[in-house]
C-alpha cells in the first residue's frame, strides 16, 4: 500500500486585549508594538486544517509553487505568488529540505505538491480573527506533516505563522499570550511567548456578540497601514501607551485581578479605535450597535462601582463591529440577561447552560441607558472561555481528514 503523508490539526482563535495595529515591515509582518491576547476555547471556535504531500500533485522542479492547492470552507482559494501564504509554505519547505539533506532516508516531501484544506466553525472576515486561527493551523499542520514539530519550538513556529497574519503568531499557544515585537530587522526576535496557561484563570468566561457576520468594509491590512501613515495618536500609543499597558496587563493576569484586567482591556480597545478615527480618512469599525453594547457594559460597571465592587464585565473590539465581553463565571447570567434584553433575537451558543432570565441586574442599574434594539441587531451570541493551543488530531487518512483519498475536499460549496 502506498504511504499517505498527511496531517490534520486544529488552531484556536485569539482576541487581543492589548491590540496590535501597524507594521514596521509589511513583508515580514513586523509590528510597531507588543500585544497580548486571550486564546479562546477550540471546542467552540477553531480552524481545522488537513495537509497532504504527494508526488502525484506535482513537484517543485516541474511547477515551482504553482502545484499547491488550498480550499477554505469548501471553496478553492488562489495561492498568490509572493503572497503571505506562499511565504509561510516557502519557509516550511526550506526547513523540511534541510532535514532531508541531513537524512537522505526521508521521503522528499519538500519537493512534492501540497493539498491544503481548512474549515472554520465561525464567520470568516467578520472581525473574529479568522486569519489568526487559519494561518496558525496551516503552520502547525504543515510543520506536523514535515516532521518539524519535534525540532522547532512553538515560539519558532509562531514566527512562521506571523508571516501569514501577524496575530496568527499568538494562536500557536493556549491561555494568555504575548507577541514581542522585537527589534531585529530580519524578524528573528518577533515572536509569541506564553504568559499564562488556560488553567491559570478558569473563572474567566467570554461572550462574543456577533453584530455583523459579513465582511468588513476596511480590511485590517489596509486599515492599519493608513493609520501608521497618518495618525499622530498612533505614534503616541506606540511610544507611551502600550508599554505601560503591557506591564499592567501582565500583572493583572498573574494576580487574576479582574478589576485591573477589565479596566486595561476597555481602555486599550477605546484607544485603538480612537487611532482608527484619527486616521485620514477615518476608519469606522464599530457601529451604533457596537457603541450601545459599550454603554450597557459601562452601566453595569457603574452600578457595580456604586456598590463598592469591581467591574462586572470588560468589552473589547477588534477591527470590526463585534463585541468580545470578558467576565467572571458568577457574572455570566447577569451579563447575558442584559445583552439579551437590549439586543433580542440573537441565536445563542451556550455550551455551559448558564443563561438565566432571573439573574438580577445591579440595584442602581439605569434601565433607560439605551433603547431596546431591533431584533437581530446582535445576530449571534457565543459563550466560550479561555482555551488551549493547537491540537494534532491525526496523521494519515482518518475520520478527521478534510481531504478524500483522492486529495480533494470532503465538503465543497
Amino acid at each position: 500500500m502506498t504511504a499517505v503523508y498527511q496531517a490534520t490539526c486544529t488552531a484556536p482563535v485569539n482576541i487581543a486585549v492589548i491590540k496590535y495595529w501597524g507594521k514596521r515591515d509589511t513583508q515580514l509582518i513586523l509590528p510597531t508594538n507588543d500585544s497580548l491576547s486571550v486564546t479562546l476555547d477550540q471546542d467552540h471556535l477553531r480552524t481545522v486544517t488537513t495537509a497532504r504531500a504527494d508526488a502525484s500533485f506535482g513537484t517543485t522542479e516541474d511547477l515551482g509553487s504553482r502545484h499547491d492547492k488550498l480550499w477554505l470552507n469548501g471553496s478553492e482559494e488562489s495561492i498568490k505568488p509572493g503572497g503571505r501564504l506562499e511565504a509561510c509554505l516557502t519557509e516550511l519547505r526550506r526547513l523540511r529540505a534541510d532535514r532531508e539533506e541531513r537524512d537522505t532516508s526521508l521521503p522528499p516531501l519538500s519537493r512534492w505538491g501540497l493539498r491544503l484544506c481548512s474549515e472554520n466553525n465561525f464567520p470568516t472576515a467578520a472581525g473574529l480573527a479568522s486569519s489568526a486561527s487559519g494561518f496558525a493551523a496551516l503552520a502547525i499542520t504543515v510543520a506536523e506533516l514535515y516532521g518539524l514539530s519535534s525540532i522547532l519550538s512553538r515560539s519558532q513556529l509562531s514566527m512562521i505563522a506571523r508571516r501569514g497574519s501577524g496575530s496568527a503568531c499568538r494562536s500557536v499557544f493556549g491561555g494568555f499570550v504575548a507577541w514581542n515585537m522585537g527589534t531585529a530587522d530580519d524578524g528573528t526576535d518577533s515572536l509569541a511567548v506564553p504568559v499564562a496557561n488556560r488553567e491559570h484563570w478558569p473563572d474567566l468566561h467570554v461572550l462574543i456578540c456577533v453584530v455583523n457576520d459579513g465582511k468588513k468594509g476596511t480590511s485590517s491590512t489596509s486599515g492599519m497601514q493608513k493609520t501608521v501613515e497618518t495618525s499622530p495618536l498612533l505614534q503616541h500609543r506606540i511610544r507611551h501607551v502600550v508599554p505601560e499597558r503591557m506591564r499592567a496587563m501582565t500583572e493583572a493576569i498573574a494576580a487574576r485581578d479582574f478589576g485591573a484586567f477589565a479596566r486595561v482591556t476597555m481602555a486599550d480597545s477605546n484607544n485603538f479605535h480612537a487611532c482608527c478615527l484619527d486616521t485620514a480618512p477615518p476608519i469606522f469599525y464599530m457601529n451604533d450597535t457596537s457603541r450601545a453594547i459599550v454603554q450597557v457594559v459601562e452601566e453595569l460597571n457603574r452600578a457595580r462601582a456604586e456598590a463598592g465592587e469591581d467591574p462586572m464585565a470588560a468589552y473589547t473590539f477588534d477591527a470590526g463591529p463585534n463585541a468580545v465581553l470578558y467576565m467572571r463565571e458568577k457574572d455570566v447570567p447577569t451579563v447575558l440577561r442584559a445583552v439579551q434584553h437590549y439586543f433580542p433575537g440573537a441565536s445563542f451558543d451556550d455550551p455551559f447552560q448558564m443563561a438565566s432570565n432571573d439573574a438580577p441586574l445591579p440595584a442602581t442599574f439605569r434601565h433607560d441607558i439605551v433603547p431596546v434594539h431591533p431584533a437581530e441587531s446582535v445576530r449571534r451570541v457565543i459563550h466560550t472561555r479561555v482555551g488551549d493551543g493547537p491540537r494534532v488530531l491525526e496523521h494519515g487518512l482518518g475520520p478527521q481528514s478534510l481531504l478524500t483519498p483522492e486529495g480533494v475536499p470532503v465538503r465543497t460549496t
